[in-house]
């Protein structure tokens, strides 16, 4: 893309989000008029059940929806920078099956205390990430070698996923919620510490953008122009699973957020990472406003989970990704 299109391509995607969380305030399982609706926004007398739908349901809803979608994008736009591959994403490398595992341990454990799981899935994203960084340390910081570990990691975490749901069916029962993923139920408690987080991880991304440039010219030429490589990968694997870690916490394991958006953000950018940085957390937050809206609103009064759509969208896509890749690499 030129760079005289790319404030436009800019704009549309903002207006396009705009118009995705302007919708999620006003749509939903409980209809209203136009009039119902700003008085509630208002907070005027005699709106006071459209107020409590408004303020204290689809606010902190469109809220998680805006961060979780965010938080994804931008954790899988970091890991694709820095393993320079297509296919990497937080539901990939077993960062979301990290989280996964330690709910359905902490469940195992603790089976009435529902209301730490989101601090559970924090620290089981954010041990997963360790694991790879710690294993793939030892080997050798290379892109190839995070793949590979997240890809054998993520494998063990399903297994021990498995084998607690076969030996606790009721620990099944409540972790099932978790594991499709979705933004029922979230308030503005909930988004106090990952909101916050999943912000200053984009700051951070967005001040790595030059070393994360360069990243596609290979390590041995970033290297050569004054990049410390593996201190920037670390960084970007850390603020990578920072933000799908707080995504996580209070939206479940979403998946395929963090696959497409990035790499479609890459194309409207043309390879820069600040604006591909930008765009993925912008149309991430789009995307899942959009995917929540049509779970809510498609089947009334039942609510089909957001994590569903996600998956409908994103394993064409990823299918699509394969015979691209193998397309290329027969030419």
């Amino acid at each position: 893309m030129t760079k005289q299109r790319r404030p436009l391509t800019v704009c549309i995607a903002l207006a396009a989000f705009l118009i995705a969380a302007f919708f999620s305030l006003r749509f939903g399982s409980s209809s209203m008029s136009w009039k119902a609706f700003l008085g509630g926004l208002l907070q005027k007398e005699g709106y006071e059940t459209e107020t409590i739908i408004l303020c204290s349901l689809r606010l902190p809803r469109m809220l998680a929806g805006v961060f979780a979608g965010a938080g994804l994008a931008l954790s899988g736009s970091l890991l694709q920078r820095a393993t320079d591959n297509a296919l990497a994403a937080p539901s990939v490398l077993g960062i979301n099956a990290g989280a996964g595992f330690a709910v359905i341990l902490f469940l195992s454990l603790f089976p009435t205390l529902h209301e730490l799981l989101p601090f559970a899935a924090f620290v089981g994203a954010l041990a997963s990430a360790g694991c790879i960084l710690g294993v793939s340390g030892k080997i050798g910081l290379g892109k190839t070698t995070v793949v590979l570990t997240g890809v054998a990691l993520s494998a063990l975490f399903q297994a021990g996923i498995s084998f607690f749901s076969v030996l606790d069916e009721d620990v099944l029962a409540s972790y099932t919620d978790f594991s499709v993923g979705g933004l029922r139920g979230v308030t503005m408690e909930d988004l106090l510490v990952p909101a916050p987080m999943i912000a200053l991880c984009l700051l951070g991304a967005l001040c790595m953008a030059r070393p994360l440039n360069l990243f596609c010219l290979g390590d041995t030429m970033a290297s050569s122009l004054g990049v410390s490589v593996k201190r920037t990968r670390l960084l970007a694997l850390l603020l990578s699973a920072a933000s799908a870690a707080a995504a996580v916490s209070f939206a479940g394991l979403l998946g395929f957020v963090g696959l497409i958006v990035p790499h479609a953000a890459r194309k409207i950018a043309a390879n820069d990472a600040r604006g591909e940085i930008l765009l993925s957390a912008l149309c991430g937050g789009t995307l899942l406003l959009f995917a929540d809206l049509l779970g809510r609103v498609l089947f009334t009064p039942t609510e089909i989970p957001v994590g569903i759509f996600t998956a409908v969208l994103g394993v064409p896509f990823f299918l699509w990704l394969l015979l691209q890749r193998r397309y290329r690499a027969s030419i």
